[in-house]
């Protein structure tokens, strides 16, 4: 296969990181229906200056953003890689460019939040060094929640 492959960093802002994110919700809501009234409110994305985009052949197929949750910890938000594009590492360097970009602007670790028929996105993060640890604000209690961090300050 010899794909080219374009990393993009841009904004929530980007049509390309909306269109992903519409399709990742529509995926979600089709696999989750029941838990769409509990979890809608954590999948708003304000403005968002930490959004990285995978082309593969010029088509946005990856995506993935973080937003600062406190002083040193950012939250790890809207990963997806298209189902066409799955299987090539495209999450995983998602994944690598967020966590630069994050200890570039001072952050130490890096946290987030899946559900937990999502057998693969917790293998993927876990293959990547997050462990799963109690569940977090604004997820605390929600049962389908599975919350994952990781140290990135020792990354570089």
């Amino acid at each position: 296969m010899n794909s080219k492959i374009k990393i993009v960093k841009t904004t929530s802002e980007n049509s390309d990181f909306i269109s992903l994110i519409k399709i990742f919700d529509a995926f979600l809501w089709e696999r989750y229906p029941e838990l769409k009234k509990d979890y809608w409110g954590n999948n708003l994305i304000e403005f968002n200056a930490n959004v990285i985009l995978v082309y593969l052949d010029e088509k946005p197929v990856a995506s993935g953003c973080f937003k600062k949750y406190n002083e040193n910890t950012v939250e790890l938000k809207r990963m997806f890689v298209s189902p066409e594009a799955r299987g090539l590492g495209l999450a995983q360097l998602v994944i690598k460019e967020l966590e630069k970009e994050a200890i570039d602007q001072g952050f130490e670790v890096m946290i987030l939040e899946t559900l937990y028929k999502q057998k693969e996105a917790i293998s993927l993060y876990q293959k990547t060094g997050f462990e799963i640890v109690e569940n977090y604000e604004p997820y605390v209690g929600l049962l389908n929640s599975i919350c994952m961090s990781k140290s990135i300050n020792t990354l570089q």
